[in-house]
Parts: structure tokens; sequence; C-alpha cells
């Protein structure tokens, strides 16, 4: 997990194309500057990057699905609740399933589990819409590649 740039996956470790649910794997950084204002003596992962985590996971999820085609961009937040907190070093199992996918938008049901204790979930909206630069469809190819999401087996 790398927060300064907002790569919150490490690894994705199922891609279950027919019940259309993916598993991944993310361990919280020991230091990063995020935690010396969150909060200083006392560090915790800020709870709107545990719902950027679950968000990415279910956005690779949606390209998964989609083959690529359409990038998902986080449109809506729904029942959201953050259960415990979430101390540096602490491994993360990430699950998102697509409940729908038509007219132009995702839904996902995401959690996020320590030690197979739920800590956080929430419904995901994303607006689904062609890649607006070849660039992004690259760099998120690469990014997907570099977690395993091409290698996931079914």
């Amino acid at each position: 997990m790398r927060l300064e740039y907002f790569q919150m996956i490490d690894e994705v470790t199922v891609l279950d194309r027919a019940s259309n649910r993916l598993e991944a794997r993310s361990t919280v950084p020991t230091e990063s500057t995020v935690f010396e204002g969150h909060f200083p003596g006392y560090p915790l992962m800020p709870g709107v990057l545990l719902i950027e985590t679950m968000a990415q996971a279910s956005g690779y999820l949606v390209l998964a699905h989609n083959g690529f085609s359409r990038m998902p961009f986080l449109a809506g937040v729904k029942q959201g609740k953050l259960r415990t907190f979430v101390e540096p070093g602490t491994e993360l199992m990430i699950t998102a399933t697509l409940t729908h996918d038509g007219s132009g938008f995702s839904v996902t049901e995401a959690e996020i589990a320590v030690q197979g204790k739920r800590v956080c979930d929430a419904a995901l909206t994303f607006k689904t819409m062609a890649f607006p630069s070849p660039d992004l469809e690259a760099m998120m190819r690469r990014q997907a590649d570099e977690i395993g999401l091409s290698g996931s087996v079914d």
C-alpha cells in the first residue's frame, strides 16, 4: 500500500467471474506522512482511505467485468460504516461483489476485514465511461498487472 500515491491494493487474491466477486489483500504501511497528522502519537488509518481502498478493489472488479472497456469513477457511497480503528501495519482483506452493471453505472457491495472481523463496509456506486485518455487506460492496465489482476485464478 502506497498511501501518498493512492495505491491501496497490494494484491488481488481471488477474481471469481461467475459470482462477480474480487478479494484482495493490502497491508497498511508502518510509516507514512499521512500518520503525522492523523493522529500525532496515535496513528490511525483515515476512514476516507479505507473507503478508497474498498473503492479501488471494487473498481478493479468492474474493470475485470467489463474487460477494461470502461473506466469506473466513484460516484457514491451509501451505508458506509467504519466499525473500528485500523492501525499501521495491519493486514486488510478486501472483498467486493458486483451487484449491478448497466446504464452507465456499476454498484458494488464492499467490505474490509482484519483477522476475520469486519472493520468497514459500504455500497459503492461508480459512473462508468470510456477512458478519457489512452495514458489513463495504460496506467490502469499496468497497475492491474502489478497487483495480479490479470493473473488471478477464477
